[in-house]
């Protein structure tokens, strides 16, 4: 049964049946196809009753019924004529089109007739399943036997990492495999927060405490203003004002542990959209220094400077990123 939609197709007026067409023509190609050199031959039948108007105008002149409107009436009606024609008997050329390219259809004979195998649509596709092969049984005991043995195994957890470091050799060797982690997950080159983390801490040999030697476990220096609703602890901090150091007492982000530091400043610079332009330069580290300075992530001057040469001169930085580590 024809679509009903294909119908307004035939009222020259509604252009809703041409977009019936354009669906039909993905499923059933010829039944589109005749549609369509229907359409063609109406094309041709009006321009042809336009040229035989054309030529009858000379007579029509000083009528008075020959108007601006009624040219305009006139031509709807042939317009539509002309549809009517071409959907009826039709002079032959909709059938002419339709045999010659039939041949050039996908999946259908000389004659437009389907080939048989030729799938034009999902519902043409075998949709049974495929036998059950009768090895799958037995790899799905040995999957669950591998599973069951990973789950008894315990967990090692990582022993508690000190408070303060000894040396930048064992600052880096400590923080390292937090910031690969984070830089995979980033894109965030991991030399440069370590070098951030060594500038900001002095190699973990200054950690911010609060009261008591409360530790804070902050590694990068960021404050805890309105937008932070965790720890804090208040500390006396050298700040650049107008170029001039000068003692301020701040409150910094305190964290249940080091790699709490590190996903926190990554969530800091994702937030805040002054630092939108230097997160686009995480795989070039040393321009990501350089942004993060002008960001205004310090008030130092040299911040920026000071973790590029910690990047790229400090032997132990170096000689800790290459001790065997596996890059990606």
């Amino acid at each position: 049964m024809q679509d009903p939609r294909l119908q307004q197709a035939q009222v020259y007026t509604d252009f809703s049946g041409l977009n019936a067409l354009k669906t039909q023509a993905r499923t059933d190609k010829q039944a589109a196809l005749e549609q369509v050199a229907k359409q063609f031959e109406s094309l041709f039948l009006s321009e042809m009753l336009k040229s035989m108007r054309k030529a009858g105008e000379v007579f029509a002149e000083g009528n008075y019924l020959n108007s601006n409107e009624s040219q305009m009436y006139r031509d709807m009606f042939d317009s539509q004529i002309s549809l009517s024609m071409a959907g009826g008997t039709g002079t032959g050329l909709a059938e002419a089109l339709v045999r010659q390219l039939s041949q050039q259809i996908p999946g259908l004979d000389e004659d437009g007739e389907k080939l048989a195998g030729h799938k034009g649509a999902i519902t043409d596709y075998d949709r049974s399943m495929p036998a059950i092969s009768r090895e799958l049984p037995e790899r799905m005991a040995e999957v669950a036997d591998v599973a069951a043995k990973v789950k008894a195994e315990p967990v090692q957890k990582p022993g508690k990492l000190p408070e303060v470091f000894e040396s930048p050799e064992h600052f880096v060797e400590q923080l390292m495999p937090f910031a690969e982690q984070i830089g995979k997950e980033t894109g965030i080159d991991p030399r440069l927060m370590i070098a951030q983390a060594a500038l900001e801490t002095g190699w973990g040999k200054h950690m911010i405490k609060g009261d008591g030697s409360q530790p804070s476990f902050n590694l990068f220096g960021i404050k805890a203003d309105s937008r932070w609703s965790g720890d804090a602890v208040s500390i006396t901090t050298t700040e650049f004002r107008g170029g001039v150091a000068m003692k301020e007492r701040a409150d910094f982000r305190a964290y249940p542990d080091y790699e709490a530091s590190f996903r926190d400043y990554v969530d800091f610079l994702q937030n805040n959209p002054r630092y939108r332009d230097v997160l686009s330069s995480a795989d070039q580290p040393e321009v990501f220094a350089e942004k993060l300075q002008e960001a205004g992530y310090a008030t130092d001057p040299e911040y920026g400077a000071k973790i590029r040469r910690i990047m790229n001169r400090d032997s132990l930085m170096t000689l800790s990123m290459g001790s065997g580590r596996v890059k990606e």
